[in-house]
């Protein structure tokens, strides 16, 4: 075996290995004949899911050292950590999770080794787990859902057992593996905080207690972490919208459906400004559909059965059931059947901003970043076949633009694709296949980082998605491009070709903010809440030293408003200094000062939000110093520019 001598200790440790099929193997299996492997460090994506998944093994352990009665879920790694699931009389409590984080220690410490056992059969698993009803459940499924593949396989049953340095089991686990090869490679790890969660993500099933957790390879790694999670929280949007008075969501008016205020209003406005104008450039017309439709169009567009389950329940009127619409193509496709269309016409381009409603689950609605009811920058090109690479082509240039204006410039590329094994996707296998490679020809030449997405394409056909990283490197979905050979022909949509034969134009939908929330609220948490001067919904306060200046700034500010500025003076009675410390958690990127050497020498003095000052600026090189940063829609900070 080649991987014999690999190193399992260290910052690079090598903790699983990675076979001739692609499979990740424990150091300790032994083929049956010489076989090439390939090592897998711990800080490999592989690596850390393995540390990961022997992290939740190691405190599925302990919650049943510290609360013996707790009966075993699943316990799988996740993005930065993992998750175990346990039934338990009451739920866990802060102080529990202390406690188990010391005993996690104490197994880490002792060095205990993962050992595979396979079951001969089903019957020989059951009677070891007659105490462990979910796990029962597991194995006469056998893995059949995602996140219980962690727990076991499709082809075979298999224990891990934790031996202590005697070799003596003190713990295990239905599970597939693979494993470190001893706990003690577990250097850092937190338990986070618990919460609720049903069975099988199913409300029909019991609802057990999760345990959510993060581990590292380094104790270096995980401070970052935690830092980077501490930012986050400093950057939540759903904090800073109510701090800097943006948006509410009201009880009144439901979960997850969302109401802009009047500054919030502001940069809505002018995002919708910018991308509408965007589109006119790029040569789209403006349409607009209704919010509800009868159920019918959903049927023939496919998207009923498919997207049943996230549409809300449709409403019965005149003897008809009506849906409030999740998605705005089958009404563009029905503006392009209207009449008779040329090839001349083509490419056909139509946008709006359609407002669709989508029933999430009351455990996903998150904020503006997943909403019950989205605004969507939503665009259909109906195109040839022969003009379809250079639409996308277009479309992805478009995207590209939109993201780098709005500072969001750090983005690599996803491809969904469909899954050969699922029956969700609709078409022929020529059909996907010329879509893909259409869409992954284009993503190739524009040379960003193409990263695939095997089975996550929707059920028309594939998308390209592109994925923005944020100012401490989280990743967002933001846009998408997808390819649609399926709708056209459901709807009957068809043009007059240059021959005089009728031919079916292919449709190529675009969504460039994706939705306008959810663009909205990464936004807040990209930038902190502190908005380029262009976006900022005050953009100028003025700030008197003393009540009898306030006039004089009110004459800065009203030349400034005919400039198209957004500028107010504070006419608060507070003092100088409270009112600047206002200015600065409202994050107002320009603080106009002005004392009596200011109306004295027709000057203001300007404060900027990273502190920084310029005094005794003149009132006309003050007002086109505001318009020239404003205008220049830069994303720095004021006092660059």
């Amino acid at each position: 075996m080649a991987a014999a001598g690999l190193p399992a200790h260290g910052p690079k440790a090598v903790v699983v290995v990675r076979d001739a099929e692609g499979r990740l193997r424990d150091l300790s299996w032994k083929p049956e004949a010489d076989a090439e492997v390939v090592p897998v460090a711990i800080d490999e994506p592989d690596g850390l899911d393995v540390l990961r998944h022997s992290a939740a093994h190691v405190l599925a352990q302990a919650v049943q050292d510290v609360f013996p009665e707790a009966k075993l879920g699943i316990g799988p790694p996740i993005r930065d950590g993992f998750y175990y699931d346990f039934d338990v009389e009451k739920p866990f409590q802060p102080d529990d999770l202390g406690k188990l984080e010391k005993r996690m220690q104490e197994i880490v410490k002792a060095g205990q080794t993962f050992r595979r056992r396979e079951y001969a059969s089903l019957d020989e698993a059951k009677a070891e787990l007659k105490d462990e009803p979910f796990k029962l459940e597991l194995v006469d499924i056998k893995g059949d859902v995602d996140a219980e593949a962690a727990a076991v396989g499709a082809g075979e049953l298999t224990h891990y057992d934790n031996l202590n340095k005697d070799g003596e089991r003190v713990w295990g686990d239905l599970c597939r593996g693979p494993h470190l090869p001893s706990t003690r490679l577990i250097p850092a790890f937190k338990l986070m905080r618990s919460a609720a969660a049903y069975w099988r993500g199913s409300e029909k099933n019991p609802q057990l207690q999760r345990i959510y957790g993060t581990a590292w390879p380094s104790r270096d790694e995980l401070k970052a972490y935690l830092n980077r999670l501490a930012e986050a929280e400093r950057r939540d949007h759903r904090k800073l919208g109510t701090e800097l008075d943006l948006f509410s969501f009201p009880d009144e008016i439901g979960s997850g459906l969302v109401v802009f205020h009047p500054k919030g209003g502001v940069i809505k406005r002018e995002m919708e400004d910018y991308v509408r104008a965007r589109h006119i450039e790029e040569g789209f017309q403006y349409v607009g559909t209704p919010h509800i439709s009868k159920e019918g169009l959903f049927h023939t567009s496919g998207h009923l059965p498919y997207y049943a389950d996230t549409m809300f329940p449709p409403m019965e009127l005149e003897g008809a059931n009506y849906y409030l619409k999740a998605m705005n193509c089958p009404m563009h496709n029905l503006i392009f059947r209207s009449r008779g269309r040329s090839y001349r016409e083509l490419p056909l381009r139509l946008f709006e901003f359609g407002s669709v409603y989508r029933y999430e689950k009351s455990g996903v609605v998150h904020g503006l970043t997943r909403v019950r009811g989205l605004t969507q920058d939503d665009s259909h090109s109906y195109v040839t076949a022969e003009q379809a690479p250079g639409e996308i082509k277009h479309l992805l240039n478009f995207v590209r633009s939109l993201l780098d204006d709005f500072g969001l410039d750090d983005y690599y590329l996803e491809l969904s694709t469909r899954d050969p094994n699922s029956d969700k996707f609709i078409g022929t296998d020529e059909q996907w296949e010329k879509a893909t490679k259409v869409l992954a020809d284009v993503a190739a030449e524009s040379g960003l980082e193409l990263v695939m997405d095997p089975g996550g394409a929707a059920f028309y056909g594939p998308k390209i998605s592109v994925q923005a990283k944020d100012a401490i490197g989280r990743t967002w979905q933001m846009s998408t491009i997808q390819y649609d050979f399926n709708q056209p022909a459901r709807f009957g949509l068809e043009f007059q070709a240059a021959d005089g034969s009728r031919q079916e134009p292919v449709m190529i939908h675009s969504a460039k903010f994706g939705s306008i929330e959810r663009f909205f609220g990464v936004l807040v948490e990209h930038y902190a809440g502190a908005f380029p001067a262009w976006l900022a919904p005050v953009q100028v306060v003025g700030i008197p030293i003393r009540d009898d200046h306030a006039d004089y700034l009110q004459a800065f500010v009203e030349r400034l408003r005919k400039e198209g500025i957004r500028a107010e003076v504070d006419y608060s009675t507070d003092r100088m200094q409270k009112k600047i410390r206002t200015a600065q958690q409202q994050k107002i990127p320009f603080m106009a000062i002005a004392g009596d050497d200011d109306v004295n020498g027709g000057t203001v003095s300007f404060r900027y939000r990273d502190g920084s000052q310029r005094n005794g600026v003149s009132i006309d090189e003050a007002v086109a110093h505001v318009v020239e940063v404003v205008r220049s829609r830069t994303n720095a900070g004021p006092s660059a520019v």
